[in-house]
């Protein structure tokens, strides 16, 4: 009789281990909690772990006050959830999920606890477990519903109809403008889901990553009249059959770079015979002082003869040294001549960059590189640079042909040194290869080559994304970053301060600038200005247009600009900042904002705000949360660990944007993904392997300090802020404001520790590449971290049509109606999602079955 008294003051063993599990969590909650209100963060956590602990005694003594005591803190931490969060679906899952599962279990072993008074029965303990598993159920159900953060309230106006019709995809963003609208309308939402698989083309050159070398494939290809081309990680060029994707041909320029392997697109020319007319100039200004200089020489020599005997009759009188110069400018017609005999090789052209800083131009029909361009098809890209060490400046985004001018920056190496090569933007002639102009934003003097010793003016911001162009103003639009290295500034020039994140329009034919609009001042945060930007005439209010630049930025700000003055079509507003750079920089009293657009995914972080899969790695993400320095936007980079939000990967980057053209929508993904921040003195800096340019411990060598970066995660991997992690939005540019938003991306192929979790749950998750828009009034999008490529309706942002690739993708998809068949197509080229080591050489078309699409 004693035995079994003494039994029964514990618990069965299933109960013992559930309370095992209780003291744990519980323990961790309340040690973690305490450690957070010395920070100055809330006292849930500690309260709730001392409660568990308690329950979890009780339990384990087989005494109902365990099952009260739970009770207790479960109906507290529902309160304290919804007046720390209100009724947002993501931020309670975090909250209230695993104290529900722990709950159902409770109830589960309540019948089971002999001590104490007021023991429920079975019956009450059960229906409780039951109810909690419908919540849990309902959660789960609404957990894999893609609801949008802001519903759509109408159709969009159509404000013209588009004249514009099937042709060519033959620029990165379709056209010169970058607007990413196809006027193709054969796919339609109400067809959209028939799509299958036209054709697949495999082309071997996969972008694996094994020595970090940053190899990923984010190519858009181009399309034009019958042949699609595809440039590889390793800028290998194919042409396909628009109809078939048979290969028609290939083109190795057997190119090498350590690092940041990739090709978003190619150029395309169709040669005239004629040189630009930038060109033209300068052979004109040229051959006159040329001629300037001979009759001069002339003269003089005229002068020098009369006081001199003529030659006896019979004698042939050498001719002055002047006159066999005058011949000169008739030896060069011959050369004309036979580039006149060429017209028919390379007529039309594909103009490509490499990794290893050449510019080449092949024949679009052969593959054959164009003897007219540079030396044999090629020109040297480092000419007038100075040292350039391997991968560390070249093109990674696409050239602008534009008025028969190749306008190109290059990227430049992050975060390693000061004094890198120079971010110089040169024209060249299409036709010929010649340099037409340099705008050298170091030194304004230097408009062609750099005088002869000297290099293009050396760490300055640099253009490595891609430029936009107006035909009609004569103007090419470019988007440009900061000076090297990114967390530190004080050893920047006053001109590179001034074109820091910025966007300068420059004349096409010289070179010379006529204005320039900046983003962000003293850059400390790697806020370079990343998106092609996008030309497009808005609603004056007035009944007529306004020639407008729209330009999204990594900090969520849209800036839309007039685009024959820079001036702000809608409002700009500086504001005062954060203050307190390290020791030796500064910071800029204030920063421009874009209050007259909508704001993306940069709402100001709290604690609150901290998220995670559980209470555990939601309580880590607000410790950490608690020892960084946050003032909110442009928090200075310091000695001390501060958090950057937006991070530096975005907002938007370089997918850039899509306008529907018909409507006046502006349709863009985003990335929220936040960074932790610390400079690390020299010394130390010197100590570490100090040489990564995004994440990791960058050298920033040349100042006093190197920079540490990560994004901020938490324990398990999973970013800490609450969802979404990425959204695709539509903004209506005639009203300024958001039309819809939603969540884009799954956590399908990755999750906590990188494990894929098999299941559609859409989060949003952070997001590559970029849309494009059609006239039926689609969107097609495919770089997200699952392995889908996606098309939403355009007037709801709901999600009409997905497909499944072998592999995800980083790319802006191609859509086009081949000239040959009038089928329209949607190719996508899927080599790996940037978190995912599964990597593929794939380019696939999309397209409806016949029967639909006749």
């Amino acid at each position: 009789m004693a035995d079994a008294t003494v039994q029964s003051r514990w618990a069965a063993w299933p109960v013992l281990l559930l309370s095992l599990v209780m003291l744990v969590g519980g323990g961790y909650l309340l040690i973690g909690g305490i450690q957070l209100i010395s920070l100055g963060g809330s006292w849930y956590f500690a309260i709730a772990g001392a409660g568990l602990l308690l329950s979890a005694w009780f339990l384990a003594r087989n005494h109902v006050l365990g099952l009260y005591l739970f009770l207790l803190v479960f109906l507290g931490t529902i309160i304290w959830a919804i007046w720390e969060v209100g009724l947002q679906f993501w931020p309670l899952v975090s909250r209230l999920v695993a104290p529900a599962v722990l709950g159902i279990l409770i109830f589960l072993a309540a019948p089971s606890l002999k001590r104490g008074g007021g023991r429920p029965g079975r019956a009450p303990s059960y229906v409780a477990a039951a109810l909690l598993v419908l919540a849990l159920a309902a959660t789960g159900y609404r957990a894999f519903q893609p609801v949008p953060y802001v519903a759509a309230t109408g159709a969009p106006e159509v404000l013209a109809e588009s004249a514009d019709v099937p042709e060519n995809w033959q620029h990165y963003g379709r056209t010169p403008a970058g607007t990413r609208y196809s006027p193709s309308d054969q796919i339609t939402p109400a067809n959209v889901g028939e799509l299958e698989v036209a054709w697949e083309f495999r082309h071997g050159d996969f972008p694996v990553n094994e020595t970090g070398s940053g190899a990923e494939d984010q190519n858009t290809p181009l399309q034009v009249g019958d042949t699609v081309y595809v440039c590889t990680v390793r800028n290998v060029v194919h042409a396909l059959d628009a109809d078939t994707g048979e290969e028609r041909w290939s083109f190795d320029p057997e190119a090498e770079s350590p690092l940041w392997q990739r090709c978003r697109s190619v150029g395309y020319y169709e040669s005239t015979g004629n040189i630009s007319a930038g060109l033209q100039t300068i052979r004109d200004a040229e051959a006159a002082e040329q001629a300037a200089a001979e009759a001069a020489e002339a003269e003089a020599a005229e002068e020098l003869a009369e006081g001199e005997q003529p030659a006896p009759e019979g004698e042939e009188q050498a001719a002055p040294e002047g006159e066999e110069q005058a011949a000169a400018p008739a030896a060069a017609e011959p050369e004309e001549t036979e580039v006149a005999q060429q017209t028919d090789i390379c007529q039309r052209r594909i103009v490509l960059s490499t990794i290893d800083a050449r510019l080449i131009q092949l024949d679009a029909e052969t593959g054959e590189l164009c003897p007219q361009f540079g030396e044999n098809g090629t020109v040297d890209l480092k000419v007038g640079m100075g040292e350039v060490r391997p991968g560390f400046y070249f093109q990674t985004s696409a050239p602008t042909v534009a008025n028969g001018i190749i306008v190109i920056g290059g990227w430049v190496v992050d975060n390693v040194a000061v004094g890198l090569p120079s971010g110089v933007v040169r024209g060249f002639d299409a036709e010929t290869g010649e340099l037409v102009w340099a705008w050298d934003l170091g030194n304004p003097d230097i408009t062609r080559f750099p005088p002869e010793g000297e290099t293009y003016t050396r760490g300055t911001p640099n253009v490595w994304s891609t430029p936009a162009y107006d035909a009609d103003l004569g103007l090419v639009y470019l988007p440009t970053g900061n000076a090297t290295p990114d967390f530190y500034g004080a050893h920047r020039s006053e001109r590179a301060e001034e074109y820091t994140a910025a966007v300068v329009a420059l004349d096409i034919q010289t070179g010379r600038e006529r204005w320039h609009f900046r983003t962000v001042n003293h850059d400390l945060w790697d806020y370079d200005v990343p998106s092609q930007p996008a030309l497009y005439d808005i609603p004056d209010g007035q009944g007529g247009t306004r020639a407008a630049l729209i330009q999204t930025t990594k900090r969520g700000q849209i800036f839309v600009l007039d685009r024959e003055t820079g001036e702000p079509v809608f409002e700009v507003e500086d504001r005062p900042v954060p203050q307190g750079a390290v020791e030796g920089d500064w910071t800029a009293e204030t920063q421009p904002y874009s209050v007259g657009m909508p704001t993306i995914g940069a709402d100001l972080l709290t604690e609150a705000r901290m998220w995670g899969t559980t209470p555990f790695d939601q309580l880590y993400c607000r410790i950490e949360f608690r020892k960084m320095r946050y003032d909110g936007d442009f928090t200075p980079p310091g000695l001390e660990p501060t958090l950057q939000w937006p991070g530096f990967y975005g907002g938007m980057n370089w997918g850039s944007s899509s306008i529907h053209e018909p409507t006046g929508y502006l349709v863009f993904n985003d990335t929220r993904s936040p960074h932790r921040i610390q400079l690390v003195p020299r010394e130390e800096a010197d100590r570490a392997d100090a040489r990564s340019s995004h994440e990791g411990l960058s050298g920033q060598l040349g100042t006093p300090y190197g920079a540490a970066k990560v994004t901020f995660m938490s324990s398990l991997g999973v970013p800490c802020q609450e969802p979404p992690y990425g959204t695709l939005t539509a903004i209506d540019l005639k009203t300024q404001q958001i039309a819809w938003q939603v969540p884009l991306g799954t956590v399908e192929d990755n999750g906590p520790f990188g494990i894929k979790m098999g299941v559609p749950m859409p989060t949003g998750m952070p997001t590559v590449g970029g849309p494009v828009t059609t006239a039926s009034g689609l969107i097609f999008y495919a770089g997200t971290l699952d392995y889908n490529i996606r098309a939403f309706d355009l007037a709801t942002g709901k999600e009409v049509w997905k497909h499944r690739l072998p592999v995800g993708a980083q790319t802006t998809p191609l859509v086009y109606t081949s000239p040959e068949t009038g089928k329209q197509y949607v190719v996508v080229s899927a080599g790996g999602a940037r978190t995912s080591p599964e990597r593929g050489d794939y380019v696939i078309a999309f397209a409806l079955p016949d029967a639909a699409g006749e």
